[in-house]
This record gives C-alpha cells, structure tokens and sequence, in this order.
C-alpha cells in the first residue's frame, strides 16, 4: 500500500529567492499504522555489527623502477669518398688530374665566388663585433659573505665483494673526466680468501660502471697519472712491485719491476718527477728504501736511497713521499711511520747529506704531506690527531690544528687559494680549514659517511680551468668514492690573502725561531751550571719563565708595530695580543 503525503506551500512571485524562515508549529497528525504480526515471519533480527574505524589519513606505499640508463663508446671511421667510379683516389696522379679539371668548371667557379661572398660578410662580422668578449675582466667577486658549502655530485663504489678499502685516488691530468681509484686491504694478513685484486678508473658521467679495469699482480695501495702523458698510469702493490699501464693497450700492466729488485714491504706512496722523457718516478715503502725508476727499463731501479738517520742501520719506514720540482729537482719530503719527515736530497756530494733534516713531532705516522702550492719552504704534514705546517729551516712546527677526539688520515692544499687546506678523518668527517679568515676550527666540515675516510684528493691542474680546486674526492674504507663540489667561497681567492698568508707564515717562523733561540740559551745555561755544580732552584725556574714572557712580549709588540695589513691578519694580531695563542704553538 502506497502512502502519497503531499503539502503544497504558495507564495508572491516576490517571494521567491529569498531566504527561508522556519517556525514552530503544533504536530499535526497525518497518518497512523499498526503491528501485523503476520508479516513478522518475512523478517530477520539483524545482529550488532562492531566496526573500528581510525581518525588517520589512509596512507599507500607504491614502488616504481626507473629506466636504466645505460652509456656506451661509439667510434665513427671516416673514409675518403665521394670521387667518380673511374677516379681511383689512391692514385695520386688521378685525384691530381680530376681536381684541376674540376677547378676549370665554370660552375664551380660560380659556387666558389657565391660561397666567398658570404664567407667575407662573416669574416666582417667577427671582426667588428667579438662574440667571446669578457665585459666583466679584471673584476674581483667578494665571496667572503657567502656561507661555504659543497654539494655531493656521485659516489663510485667498488663492485667487487668483499668490499676494500679506497687507498688512493688520482685525477685525470687533461680535465674533469675521469679518477683511477686503487683498492686493497691493507691490514697486515686480513686479506679475505678470494678477494679481488682489480682497480678501476671511473668515468664522472657514469658512476654505475667503471671505464676501466687496472689488473695488477698484487693489490694496489697506490696509483697515480703521468702529468705529462694522460694514457699512463702508474700503480704500487701491497707486495711491493711497481707497474704502469697505458689506457691504449688494455688491462694488463705494461712492465713489471721484478720482485727481487723491488721493495720487500707494500709500495704506499710514489711520485712522478720532472725530466725530460716523463718516465722517470719515485716510491718509497715501510721496508726504509726510496727506489727512483725510469719506466723504460723497469729491470732495476736507477738508484736507491736507505732512510738510515743515525748510521747504525736503523732505517725509519717510509709512508708518504713529497715532490715538488719549484722547491728543487732533487729534494724530497719522506713522511715516516715513526712520526718524522726527512728531508732527503738526490743529488747530495756525500751519503751523508742525502738525508739533510729530519723534523719530529708527530705521536704516530704521517698519513699525508705536501709542500704549500704557493710557498714552496713550507709544507703539510697529517698525523695523529693533528694537522701541522712546518718550515724547512726549523726543526718544530710553526702552526698547529687544534686535538681532534679522532685521528686524521688524510690531507691536501688548495690548489687556487693560499689559505685553505683539507683534512679527513676516522668519524667519517671532511674538515676544510681557512686561516685566511679563521685558524682555531675549521670553517666547514661535513659528515661524508659514518664509516673511516682513508684517501684525499682535490682535482688540480697547471692549465687551471673552472673545476681547479673546486672538485674534492674522498675515499672510505668500504671501497665508495664520494665526488663533492665545494661554494666558490673556498675556492675563489679573495683580495690580498696571498700576501696575508705570507705574512702569517713569515710572522709564526720569526716566533718560532725566536723561542728556539731562547730554549738553546737556556739549555747552554744549564750546562754551565752543572759544569760549576749549582744546582736549579726553584727561583731560578720561576726566573726563566719570566725571561720568556718577556720575549714573546717583545715578539707581540714587534707585530703590532707593522701594523694590520688585512682583516685575517688583524683578528690573528688580536688574538695574539689578549694572551691567546693560535693554532701556530711553541710545543
């Protein structure tokens, strides 16, 4: 039965469109229906339901896989062509023929004169107006306001299993394209059963392949590019050979040293020179020899050089090797297990001068060393837990980083500006330090990985280029290779910091000299003493450490005298003066 309840509501045609307004009114009873219990046999009881429900976004994960991307060499031939069927082109005397027959076509007169038509109306147009004008040369950009910074670009990974340490990362000489990365463990017998023994060379563009894979005899612990030929590489093994290799003609090694005239320790460090043939290199090895090679005649190397200081035959183990032909064709910079660096000459007169300075302060081995781009006499050394700058003709250094709770493994200069140099360490961390504007921390640091950094290096190249000093490449010891772009800030030099940082290291080797000078009067004094059996009284030590308050006191008014050349150099004067030191110490 169907119930139609209908109530018709009029209104003015004015009133349509207008709100409506409700009232209250009394119930008016419209309709009335009663229970059939007939029906309830058509009918169930529904049960109760329990339904949840969560007041929370409804959320869906999805998974997607991109295209691989993959990048191949293609080598394009081209063949001389295009000459008639009855012109052979390798005969000389027929393409010779053909040519001047040609040249007397008055068609091909008419193209040449239609062509040098429109070649002379560019020539003009080159010549009045310069596509390749610099409307900004000579200016100076002010980058100091800028916070430094530095993007990661890729990472490289070793694709062998198990993973290896990073030891060593070389650049491609002629540009950006490319780095060889050599891989090894270098804990001594923890070598895994199977582990590979192959390096590779990375192309930037394609981090998800090597270019090209290094086969060597043993694992190398250090690799390294011929500046002066980019197809050669030059690698040293964990077993102590040396072997090089040339990009055109595969994997394998060229030549080999043989073993038993080569060092008896892993080859950790080796360094190109600067002759005439640019094939002739340096390495040096934990067993205390320098062994100079010319790659033409691997049989045995030209000459050798045992790292004996004291002439008894205890040899210090070489780790790191220095090489800088500005600060001469024959010196050598020897950074040692033991802590020290020796200065060792090639061509001294007499065995004796080979080694001709040896400079101590490190508490373990130095990891790195290298002399300053910019003012060869001083150099880097990277151990412990410190970094220290060190002048050739002092014996202490002049400057100083502050303790790091972890040991550095790593160092190297900037290669565009005077005042900056990077440092890794154990925590996984990159520290790039500006002394141009601060010396007490360094002005940025960024967390690479959690894991060890082992390995350094900062892309430099003679010719410059807009990528000099600018691309940084760390190495870890699960075998990744981080590739970072740093702000111009930290590359870009700013106005004067040459000077300024010549000054500092000038400023620091007057102080140090003056405090060596002191500590030998003082030594002298105690002899004489002893000598007439005085013995020291406490007086006497309060007395020399007046005395040398005295000369730093002298040392800082002599400084203030010259007045302050730069803004670094005036907030490095200020600290000096208010009684605290920089990172340059007197240890």
């Amino acid at each position: 039965m169907a119930i139609e309840i209908v109530h018709v509501y009029s209104k003015m045609r004015r009133e349509f469109g207008r709100p409506a307004t409700f009232t209250d009114t009394p119930v008016d009873w419209l309709w009335e229906t009663y229970l059939n219990p007939d029906m309830k046999e058509e009918y169930l009881e529904k049960k109760t339901c329990n339904l949840g429900v969560q007041a929370i976004p409804e959320m869906s994960e999805h998974e997607i896989n991109t295209k691989k991307f993959e990048l191949k060499g293609v080598i394009t031939l081209h063949l001389e062509g295009g000459w008639p069927k009855d012109v052979d082109c390798s005969e000389a005397e027929q393409t010779i023929r053909f040519k001047k027959k040609v040249e007397k076509d008055a068609d091909f007169i008419a193209s040449v004169r239609n062509l040098g038509e429109s070649l002379e109306h560019l020539l003009k147009q080159n010549t009045s107006i310069d596509i390749y004008e610099d409307y900004f040369a000579g200016t100076v950009v002010d980058h100091s306001s800028e916070a430094p910074s530095a993007k990661t670009l890729t990472i490289f990974r070793d694709p062998n299993n198990p993973k290896r340490t990073a030891t060593s990362i070389s650049w491609y000489p002629d540009g950006a394209k490319r780095l060889a990365v050599s891989y090894s463990v270098l804990q001594f017998q923890r070598q895994p059963e199977g582990m590979s023994m192959t390096s590779y060379v990375w192309d930037l563009n394609n981090p998800n392949f090597p270019e090209m894979e290094i086969l060597p005899a043993s694992p190398l612990c250090v690799i390294e590019y011929n500046p002066k030929d980019p197809h050669i590489l030059v690698g040293g093994c964990y077993n102590g050979l040396l072997a090089f290799w040339d990009a055109r003609r595969g994997s394998s090694p060229v030549e080999s040293s043989p073993i038993e005239k080569s060092h008896r320790d892993p080859m950790y460090d080796v360094a190109w020179l600067q002759s005439k043939t640019g094939t002739e290199c340096a390495s040096v090895s934990t067993d205390g020899q320098i062994f100079w090679w010319d790659l033409r005649k691997l049989v045995e190397p030209t000459e050798t050089l045992l790292l004996d200081t004291r002439g008894d035959g205890s040899v210090l183990g070489g780790v790191t090797l220095s090489y800088n032909v500005a600060a001469g064709p024959s010196k050598f910079l020897v950074g040692t297990e033991q802590g020290s660096v020796l200065l060792a000459n090639r061509k001294a007169k007499t065995p004796a001068d080979r080694i001709g300075g040896v400079y101590s302060g490190h508490h373990g081995p130095i990891y790195a060393l290298q002399r300053h781009p910019f003012f060869t006499k001083y150099f880097m050394t990277i151990g412990d837990w410190t970094a220290r700058i060190w002048m050739e003709d002092l014996k202490s250094p002049i400057m100083t980083t502050k303790y790091h709770s972890s040991y550095l493994t790593d160092g190297e200069w900037s290669p565009t500006r005077p005042g900056v140099f990077f440092t890794t360490k154990m925590d996984g961390t990159l520290d790039i330090w500006d002394y141009f504007y601060k010396q007490n921390d360094p002005a940025f640091s960024l967390q690479v990985a959690d894991i060890p950094l082992h390995c350094l290096s900062v892309y430099s190249t003679p010719q410059g280029g807009e990528a000099n000093g600018r691309l940084v490449a760390t190495g870890a010891v699960d075998g990744s290779t981080t590739l970072f772009e740093i702000s111009d800030g930290l590359v870009v030099p700013a106005a004067g910091e040459k000077q300024s940082i010549s000054q500092m290291f000038e400023r620091e080797t007057k102080r140090e000299k003056n405090l060596d000078t002191r500590a030998k009067e003082l030594r002298q004094k105690e002899k004489r003493e002893g000598a007439s059996g005085k013995s020291r009284t406490d007086f006497h030590e309060e007395e020399e450490e007046e005395r040398l308050k005295d000369i730093e006191r002298q040392f800082f008014e002599m400084v203030a005298q010259d007045g302050d050349s730069n803004a670094a150099a005036g907030e490095t004067i200020q600290a000096e003066q208010t009684g605290v030191p920089e990172p340059a110490s007197a240890e």
